[in-house]
């Protein structure tokens, strides 16, 4: 799989490309490597890929923690993708990959970057995808009217 996302990268027209062969050996290569973007398996040992996102997003010698991140892996479901996202991943994608797809999801996060949030309990891109109308009255408005 890296060798293939590798050559998806290349063709995609990436210049410098680092491997690493677990999420240990990323954070290794992160802090003397200034990389973009993170591409990590879910699946990896003996630090995988959520564990090496939360190192990333919450560690307090975290090389980057703003860096993207998007998730490979084969478990897709529901629950899966909502813990990678609870941890900040920025983009999840299902195995097969195809160039098409990674491309999209790199698309995403270099046009429609999200903003960071921090809470209590959360570090990482924002969570909601899309702004909901509000379709209740303006209040600000009425509020900001009556004190004049």
């Amino acid at each position: 799989m890296q060798k293939m996302i590798k050559a998806i990268l290349r063709a995609l027209g990436a210049i410098n490309v680092k491997v690493a062969d677990d999420g240990a050996e990323a954070l290794k290569e992160m802090r003397t490597f200034p990389a973009d973007i993170i591409i990590c398996d879910w699946k990896m040992e003996p630090l995988d890929g959520i564990e090496f996102a939360r190192m990333i997003r919450t560690g307090s010698d975290s090389p980057n923690p703003y860096i993207p991140i998007i998730m490979l892996t084969g478990f897709t479901e529901a629950g899966r993708v909502t813990e990678a996202r609870d941890i900040g991943i920025n983009e999840f994608l299902a195995k097969p990959v195809s160039p098409k797809s990674l491309y999209a999801r790199i698309q995403g996060i270099i046009e429609k970057p999200r903003a960071f949030v921090r809470t209590a309990s959360y570090f990482g891109p924002d969570r909601r995808r899309r702004q909901l109308k509000y379709t209740g009255p303006d209040r600000r408005q009425a509020e900001d009217s009556g004190q004049s």
